[in-house]
């Protein structure tokens, strides 16, 4: 299974042609953490930008962190905060795709290269 990140997901919403083209190669349909919609969200504007997320993740499986998956999030949080300014939203969205055994899909590696486990996936060319 694979999880969408953020940036994919703004990528998607611009019609940046290698991630729609991606995307339309697909054969099952994506999930995306909960977290990752709610950050998109905070970055609307309007009401125009909010029906635009709505209708792109309305297809999309919605994924949510478990109570160990937020308990590991706290853990790396702890441990990787100072030296890899991992932030929180980043170890939640990290946990979950651990959690269940996904891969995420970014082009923010940096942000997740500190979370032992996590699969990630660099989809098309920016």
């Amino acid at each position: 299974m694979r999880l969408l990140d953020t940036d994919i997901l703004i990528d998607l919403l611009r019609r940046h042609p290698p991630a729609v083209a991606w995307f339309a190669t697909l054969t099952e349909v994506p999930g995306v953490p909960g977290l990752v919609v709610m950050e998109l969200i905070q970055g609307c504007t309007n009401a125009a930008d909010l029906r635009a997320v709505t209708k792109l993740v309305k297809p999309l499986r919605v994924v949510w962190p478990t109570e160990a998956d937020c308990r590991r999030a706290l853990a790396d949080v702890t441990q990787y905060r100072l030296a890899h300014h991992l932030g929180a939203l980043d170890a939640l969205i990290g946990a979950c795709t651990i959690g269940l055994g996904a891969t995420l899909c970014t082009f923010n590696v940096k942000h997740y290269q500190v979370m032992v486990g996590l699969a990630t996936e660099q989809p098309y060319t920016r």
